[in-house]
């Protein structure tokens, strides 16, 4: 036991809900906070990468078998082709289809276009080749800082049993595609773990950058903005006058920078300031309205014989209400509540491209709380059976996305 007279004191680490000693062993190094929380992370870091490695390749084996390529489905296709010629040639790509539709490549958000020029300004590599280059080195940041967070919340085992579970879900074959999901969680992760930490700065920073990446970001600005208007009303309350106020004010300030310039800027190019981007998005049938669109789709689901992928992501976010609702009973920080919140909201009210919910639902990792921390609590046999039965599903499902639904992800 720790003495009051010892030099060496246990303290707490502010970077995990973990403690260590302050003070090095005689005649060692100092270890940096950032490698010894890269350190505990290193476990279920490896599990995810073992998850999502294994799920590519049995989708790569499935392709070759089909004779496709597994690189040009996991770079090019989809939306990841139109993140790619934004790349290479900027914005100003509109398709018009017969129905009347317009497709204006305006709906998406430059963050990661812009990262795939850079890298391939810098590497002699293709777009496609940089933007997974981008998604891998995302999708591995993201699991970090999942981890970092749940860590500080209920400790290492469901931390990395969340981690896991987040590299087992049906649709987590877009971590490795040339898609946004991974850059938006990372910025998620860590701007909610700054959160946690009082570190706002970099809270508004990430929930910025996360802004940037896709129209979901705003989740994390509205999460960011709760949390710092509820601390300035305490704290003004309390008549508190401090620096860390300022810090919390330009937090606040710079979280909703990324998204609501981003839409600015669209409005401005279409002449509708206020509403062109929203115009933008109707074209391509995507917009709020209350889950009416959803739940004709899920009728149609119910009544009439459907696509499998369909079917997958009505039970997708069904499950996800359900989940969400037992997360909510367990009352989590207001940040990832407020984050959650706003997630399902868009993917549940939103309308138009029903198949592709459970991809929108990949962020909102703080769903997997309820089934993590069950899964720590429950026998290591029966642990197991899950984590294989779904590993089973997930690299499946997964093969069965990229290379045989007829529908996009």
């Amino acid at each position: 036991m720790v003495g009051l007279t010892d030099p060496v004191r246990a303290r707490r680490c502010p970077l995990s809900a973990e403690t260590f000693d302050s003070a090095p062993a005689q005649g060692s190094r100092p270890v940096p906070r950032w490698r010894a929380a890269l350190l505990r992370a290193a476990p279920a870091l490896g599990l995810f990468a073992a998850a999502r490695l294994t799920g590519l390749l049995v989708m790569a084996g499935w392709a070759w078998h089909l004779g496709r390529s597994p690189r040009a489905i996991v770079a090019r296709a989809w939306d990841s082709d139109w993140y790619m010629l934004i790349a290479e040639h900027g914005y100003g790509r509109t398709l018009y289809w017969p129905d009347g539709a317009v497709q204006s490549d305006l709906a998406f958000f430059p963050l990661y276009p812009a990262l795939v020029r850079a890298v391939t300004t810098v590497l002699p590599v293709t777009s496609g080749t940089a933007g997974l280059l981008i998604s891998w080195t995302a999708a591995a940041a993201s699991a970090w800082g999942i981890y970092a967070v749940v860590e500080r919340l209920h400790g290492r085992r469901t931390a990395t049993v969340l981690v896991l579970l987040w590299g087992l879900l049906p649709h987590s074959i877009v971590l490795s595609m040339a898609y946004t999901e991974p850059v938006l969680t990372a910025f998620a992760a860590w701007s909610l773990y700054a959160v946690l930490t009082r570190r706002w700065v970099w809270a508004g920073v990430l929930a910025a950058l996360a802004g940037l990446s896709r129209p979901n970001g705003i989740a994390v600005a509205a999460a960011v903005l709760v949390v710092a208007a509820y601390e300035l009303v305490r704290a003004y309350r309390r008549r508190e006058r401090d620096r860390a106020l300022g810090r919390i004010w330009a937090g606040a300030a710079l979280a909703p920078l990324g998204w609501c310039g981003y839409v600015l800027w669209v409005g401005f190019r279409t002449d509708d300031p206020l509403g062109g981007y929203f115009a933008v998005q109707r074209g391509w049938t995507s917009r709020f309205d209350f889950g009416i669109g959803a739940l004709k789709v899920v009728r149609d689901i119910v009544l009439r014989p459907t696509l499998l992928s369909l079917m997958v992501a009505m039970l997708i976010v069904v499950a996800a209400l359900l989940l969400f609702a037992l997360l909510a009973l367990d009352r989590p920080p207001t940040a990832l509540l407020v984050y959650t919140v706003v997630l399902v909201l868009i993917t549940v009210g939103g309308s138009g491209f029903f198949e592709s919910k459970p991809r929108f639902l990949l962020p909102a990792f703080p769903l997997l709380l309820p089934p993590a921390c069950a899964l720590t609590k429950a026998r290591p046999r029966a642990a197991v059976v899950v984590t294989v039965v779904l590993a089973g599903l997930s690299f499946a499902y997964g093969a069965y996305l990229l290379t045989l639904s007829p529908i996009a992800l």
